[in-house]
């Protein structure tokens, strides 16, 4: 089974122009055409924290349908964290994953059945703070510990963190392969790699990468990150 796993901050759908443009969004995602995508900052904050992608265009004009979650009826996610899966993909389960934090910020986990095979996927969104983003990671770590089963694994999100494997990142300890794809941040000139994957040790790595393309780099931000990842039979 190989899979390809896409992580990408949308800033809200505006870009580097300063215009809100969903169109523009998926229009990317639609370049990079990933399997499995977690989104963030998917929602707006205020008000009534309504989806900036149209629920109705994603199902009927993409290849993806959104994960349910449940939580609030206008919301794409979780504190902006959502998931897109590709059409045909079962979603077995799916909750929120609170994290310690000031600020707005959260995770959320969905199991996935794919030809057979049951997955596990982490979107999730960490925080400013060196001091949070530890905390939020060994809270996601610990929620998967509590969930059932022993399942291939994958997080993915925008980290927040600089440093390229100390900080936050040093909880992803071995058998966890943590996979820097490159500079992600700002679009335009990107020079931080703020956003990542993070694999079980099921997963044989076969690339991952920036998504560069002139529409990505007014769209948002961010850059789109991407891996790709086989996953042997047993």
């Amino acid at each position: 089974m190989q899979l390809t796993f896409a992580s990408y901050n949308i800033h809200k759908a505006v870009g580097t122009d300063r215009r809100r443009d969903p169109d523009r969004i998926l229009a990317v995602l639609r370049e990079i055409d990933a399997d499995v995508i977690a989104l963030q900052e998917a929602d707006r904050r205020i008000g009534w924290r309504e989806s900036v992608l149209p629920r109705e265009t994603i199902e009927d004009y993409t290849p993806w349908v959104p994960v349910p979650l449940n939580h609030r009826p206008e919301s794409l996610g979780w504190h902006g964290n959502a998931l897109l899966v590709r059409k045909g993909i079962a979603v077995i389960e799916a909750r929120v994953v609170p994290l310690p934090t000031l600020e707005p910020r959260g995770a959320v986990r969905a199991d996935l059945l794919i030809e057979g095979q049951r997955l596990r996927v982490v979107g999730m969104h960490l925080d400013l703070s060196g001091l949070r983003r530890r905390q939020q990671v060994r809270t996601i770590l610990d929620h998967l510990t509590r969930c059932d089963g022993d399942h291939p694994t994958v997080l993915m999100g925008d980290c927040n963190e600089w440093s390229l494997h100390r900080g936050a990142l040093g909880e992803f300890r071995a058998p966890w392969q943590l996979l820097t794809p490159g500079p992600s941040f700002p679009a335009r000139r990107p020079v931080a790699r703020l956003d990542r994957l993070v694999l079980c040790q099921r997963w044989q790595v076969e690339d991952h990468g920036v998504h560069h393309s002139a529409l990505a780099a007014r769209a948002s931000d961010h850059l789109p990150v991407w891996g790709r990842a086989i996953l042997p039979k047993k």
